[in-house]
């Protein structure tokens, strides 16, 4: 006989986490009634964060690995991010260089919808 024993999670924290998973996403979903710009979709984001968060860390047991593992995984992740947040506030300066040298407001030319004659 083999006596191998396994390490069990408790039920109770799964049925935590389901419950603020759905405490979440109600707030997510309340967001949608907002008409606030920025601050909503700001919102939507973090909302979108924390969900993924919660179910990387219990349900695909993240929580529960060496920190090199967590950093590999969560590190080039946030450099991306970070990259992304560089290049749109550099798109900024970028527009306001374009208009010092243009001397006017210069409008990108709007393409045609498909299918409109």
């Amino acid at each position: 006989m083999s006596s191998e024993v396994g390490q069990q999670h408790p039920l109770n924290l799964y049925f935590w986490i389901w419950g603020l998973l759905f405490v979440v996403s109600a707030g997510s979903y309340a967001t949608d009634y907002m008409d606030a710009g920025y601050l909503r979709w700001a919102l939507i984001l973090i909302f979108m964060f924390v969900k993924a968060g919660y179910i990387v860390a219990v349900f695909m047991h993240l929580k529960y690995e060496r920190l090199a593992l967590i950093y590999a995984l969560l590190l080039p992740p946030g450099v991306i991010g970070l990259l992304v947040a560089l290049m749109a506030w550099e798109s900024n300066y970028t527009w306001l260089t374009r208009i010092v040298f243009f001397g006017e407001v210069v409008e990108p030319e709007r393409l045609p919808l498909p299918g409109a004659h």
